[in-house]
């Protein structure tokens, strides 16, 4: 049968004892392979009682669709299965393959804690504090370059913030200087010897195309220099040059989601760790 080629619009439940991110991050990979799929999302986090699976499920019967599940105690998880099979709707506990073969390799049984990932400890707090990090080094911010793991450059509007915060979120100290043409770096940027310095870039259509929506939203509608062709391909020459002379390695963002453009800094932060033990 050919593939529909309007959008297939259907509602997605997420039922999770924890808070529903495992969920939500599987369910949204795994729709991205269908073209046309267009999920209606409703999460259900924290459901840890009788009561509050009821609700959920009460929701559930209201908007037919897939469930998915994470769900530790046996008989919430009981009751949720039972209810689907009669609405006759698919029930799918993502974590079930993954634990039993953990499982069956390690040779021991599941601890069967709720929100056992969650737990607090030494890695949860230094996610909080690259975080932070991150946030208080944002565009050119913050006094302590020498303490971050990698420092991103970029002229406007490469996606150095966001980066930044999602490299913080996976415990990575990250700070971001924007390069803007005859403006001064900070003089230290170029004596710290541990950081990782990337250098961002993108084409200029994509640039200017992501300015352009931003000054529209700042209903800025003078014209400038800002969304300039010719502008915006000098400042792109000038901080393609600026990395090439300090050595510095290079990310194009231009067809990179914030996710690639991370794991690739990430894995440019390992080859510099190794490179400098």
């Amino acid at each position: 049968m050919a593939a529909p080629s309007l959008p297939v619009h259907f509602h997605v439940h997420m039922i999770s004892d924890s808070t529903g991110e495992t969920l939500m991050a599987v369910m949204r990979a795994s729709v991205v392979q269908f073209e046309h799929a267009r999920p209606i999302e409703h999460l259900y986090a924290l459901v840890r009682s009788p009561r509050t699976l009821e609700r959920a499920l009460d929701h559930v019967a209201a908007y037919p669709g897939i469930v998915m599940f994470t769900m530790v105690n046996n008989e919430l998880r009981e009751a949720l299965e039972d209810r689907c099979a009669q609405l006759g709707m698919p029930a799918i506990a993502i974590l079930d393959p993954i634990q039993a073969t953990l499982s069956g390799y390690l040779g021991a049984p599941m601890l069967g804690r709720t929100g056992a990932q969650r737990q607090l400890n030494a890695d949860y707090y230094r996610r909080i504090e690259a975080m932070d990090y991150s946030m208080n080094h944002d565009d050119g911010q913050g006094e302590h370059l020498a303490k971050a793991e990698v420092i991103l450059m970029g002229v406007s509007r490469t996606s150095k913030t966001p980066t930044c915060v999602y490299l913080g979120h996976r415990g990575i100290r990250a700070a971001n200087v924007p390069i803007v043409k005859d403006a001064p770096l900070p003089p230290i940027l170029f004596e710290l010897k541990k950081p990782l310095i990337v250098g961002l870039t993108a084409s200029p259509e994509r640039i200017i195309q992501i300015r352009r929506n931003r000054l529209l939203n700042l209903q800025e509608e003078r014209s400038t220099d800002y969304i300039e062709e010719d502008a915006v391909r000098d400042e792109i020459i000038y901080a393609k040059r600026l990395y090439a002379r300090h050595g510095w390695p290079t990310i194009d963002v231009t067809r990179r989601s914030i996710e690639e453009t991370a794991a690739k800094v990430i894995n440019l932060l390992t080859e510099h760790k190794a490179n400098l033990s």
